[in-house]
């Protein structure tokens, strides 16, 4: 089984992913410290520090997203791989519009929330 290490904020590592699942390629994901100092097993397994990383069955390993997807790139494609990318394409969108109304939002002027930690009012 493919081991993907790699963060949910790292765009390399969702393209990954994303490439993975156009694919069909079952793979877990391992996911690693955000501080590249605290990576000792990402650096066990790839002797690198660096994501995404690709680890093969047979211990081989692929480091950084343009390796990975090259390597992919020259994989036969299933019938719906299209599909998949049809589909995230959709849902970036909605994200997108959900970013943007939760910035618009975010501008409205509206009281802030009590602290539970502020001090109580005096009388």
């Amino acid at each position: 089984m493919l081991e993907l290490f790699q963060t949910e904020w790292c765009r390399g590592s969702q393209h990954v992913r994303q490439r993975l699942t156009e694919l069909g390629l079952d793979f877990v994901t391992r996911q690693v410290p955000e501080d590249p100092a605290e990576r000792d097993e990402l650096e066990f397994h790839t002797a690198q520090r660096t994501i995404p990383a690709l680890l093969f069955d047979d211990g081989s390993v692929l480091v950084g997203s343009e390796r990975i997807l090259a390597y992919l790139a020259v994989l036969p494609e299933p019938h719906d791989a299209e599909a998949h990318r049809e589909r995230a394409a959709r849902s970036l969108r909605k994200r997108c519009a959900e970013l943007r109304s939760a910035e618009c939002d975010s501008t409205r002027t509206s009281p802030e929330p009590a602290s539970p930690h502020a001090a109580a009012p005096t009388r």
